[in-house]
């Protein structure tokens, strides 16, 4: 799929199984973070929305303005951490790499990577929204 020149309209009839739309304050901010530290591709960026993608997954970034008329606004909480409870995993892609990554760039990593029982090594890594992301491999 060409993402940097398909339209929304067909961008979204194109969407299925389950996804993952993450309200973010800064979009531009968001996708530094997520193409330096995870290598993931990040489209039509704007101030307003991405899509990123990873191997053949996709999901999107919407900065929060966007959902002014969204009944979830709301209940987004003014400052940091947002979504905890929530982990976002992105198999196959090196924790190790990460973790030197989001060091580099002064990201906060909240358990470098290590080699767990389950047979996946991976890391935690939180971005400025207080989204904890973590990379994994399999061990």
């Amino acid at each position: 799929m060409k993402y940097e020149t398909i339209s929304a309209d067909e961008f979204g009839r194109s969407l299925s199984g389950v996804g993952v739309n993450i309200l973010v304050k800064d979009v531009r901010r968001t996708v530094r973070f997520l193409e330096r530290v995870f290598a993931l591709k990040c489209h039509r960026v704007s101030d307003d929305f991405a899509i990123v993608s990873h191997d053949n997954h996709v999901f999107q970034l919407h900065a929060d303005h966007t959902y002014h008329s969204h009944p979830m606004i709301n209940l987004v909480p003014e400052n940091p951490p947002r979504g905890l409870g929530i982990e976002i995993r992105l198999y196959d892609c090196d924790p190790d790499t990460a973790v030197k990554n989001a060091e580099a760039h002064q990201y906060h990593v909240l358990e470098p990577a290590i080699t767990k029982p389950h047979g996946l090594r991976e890391a935690f890594i939180q971005c400025h929204d207080g989204y904890v992301w973590c990379p994994s491999i399999k061990s």
